[in-house]
């Protein structure tokens, strides 16, 4: 079948780790013996789990697609599925959905900060698209998604750190990686396959309120109003809205 529909070699098979022996193995003995060279790479990938047995019919444990996007957004999904190494199990259990979705979140509220931030100040990124070289040596060394996912987080921090410090430029740099390697691994929150009409109308709705919000709090501590001015505040953190103070003015994030 192979050589019918691939020809008499290909660079990929795939399948489980449970094929391997003695599916897999047959497989090559029986296409070797005919002399092709058949497939340059295996790539077995783990066993799926659920909450510590492997998923499977005769368990009744399965989880299918449209359980997974009622529970969370595709983009968290995606995520959550990528972050474990192809080879390794993954195991699913209540809340990891939400572990995923804070993680992305982190990189979600350092592109919206430091895209206001760019915009507001008209600093330009350096247009490259590149992703980091530690990036690349992770993709690179058998797929290595968590490793990158862990340069990708750092870069994150470095990122908030540069916008705390006002090195805007360092911040533009920084910004396209963090994009760059969120888009190799499909998880870019900024991405059109992951943004909707309403989500922008909605994301724009709630800046304006939070900006006219912010411009009353800078009047009252102007006036020296303490008392309106912390109560802003607080209104806003118990909405999960973050404000950072900054010599250039009261900058608000997602907490």
């Amino acid at each position: 079948m192979s050589r019918r529909y691939l020809g008499p070699e290909f660079d990929i098979h795939g399948g489980g780790l449970d094929l391997r022996f003695p599916h897999h193995e047959n497989e090559l003995a029986q296409s070797s013996a005919l002399g092709d060279d058949f497939a340059h790479y295996w790539v077995h990938n783990g066993i799926v789990m659920v909450e510590g047995q492997k998923m499977s019919k005769s368990l009744g444990n399965s989880i299918y697609a449209s359980e997974f996007l009622a529970l969370a957004p595709p983009v968290v999904v995606r995520y959550y599925l990528a972050s474990a190494h192809y080879r390794s199990t993954i195991d699913y259990h209540p809340g990891a959905l939400e572990e995923a979705g804070a993680a992305l979140d982190r990189i979600a509220g350092f592109l919206e900060r430091s895209g206001r931030a760019l915009e507001a100040a008209q600093v330009a990124g350096p247009g490259d698209g590149r992703v980091s070289d530690a990036f690349s040596a992770a993709m690179n060394d058998d797929l290595g998604v968590p490793e990158a996912l862990g340069v990708l987080h750092e870069t994150v921090r470095a990122g908030n750190s540069a916008l705390d410090a006002g090195d805007l430029a360092e911040v533009a740099v920084l910004r396209e990686r963090v994009r760059a390697m969120a888009g190799v691994l499909g998880v870019d929150p900024t991405s059109p396959e992951w943004t909707h009409h309403d989500t922008h109308a909605a994301g724009a709705a709630l800046g304006t309120l939070i900006e006219r919000l912010l411009a009353d709090r800078a009047a009252a501590r102007a006036a020296k109003d303490w008392a309106a001015s912390d109560r802003i505040r607080d209104e806003l953190a118990e909405a999960g809205i973050t404000i950072d103070d900054t010599p250039a003015g009261s900058r608000w994030s997602l907490a």
